[in-house]
């Protein structure tokens, strides 16, 4: 088998045997981790706030149990609900305009009542949002990162 110098964009070289290899991912600099980090921090308790009262609100149609609120830096998703039941959102959502921060909620809500996207689950949130298919639409298109 014959080894080839295989060229990357910064102008490294590797040899390539079979398969081309991708070059490393750079890291991030330090600094725009620290400044990503403050971000994150300076809206986390507002987040938490904003969460706190809107699953409150929402809660008293549904009535579900839930465990923890916990507000992450998560790279690729609003919310989540865990099997516990716990509740976890994206700091970005205090960003949203409220109709699609209050969507979210709900529909991490829902998932206390079925713990899937079935029908039954859409029509759960359907109870408080009808127009649940345009709101989802928006919201994909405002990028997380």
């Amino acid at each position: 088998m014959k080894s080839l110098p295989w060229p990357f964009s910064s102008g490294r070289f590797v040899i390539v045997r079979r398969r081309v290899r991708r070059a490393p991912r750079r890291r991030a600099s330090r600094r725009s981790t620290e400044a990503a980090r403050g971000t994150y921090l300076e809206h986390r308790e507002r987040a938490r706030a904003l969460v706190t009262a809107r699953l409150i609100h929402f809660n008293q149609t549904y009535g579900f149990t839930y465990g923890q609120i916990a507000i992450r830096d998560q790279r690729s998703r609003w919310g989540s609900c865990s099997s516990k039941g716990n509740l976890n959102f994206n700091y970005r959502i205090a960003l949203l305009p409220p109709h699609l921060a209050d969507y979210i909620i709900v529909h991490e809500l829902c998932h206390r009542g079925e713990f899937n996207h079935s029908q039954r689950f859409w029509d759960l949130v359907a109870r408080t949002f009808p127009d649940y298919l345009a709101l989802r639409a928006e919201l994909k298109k405002i990028p997380l990162r």
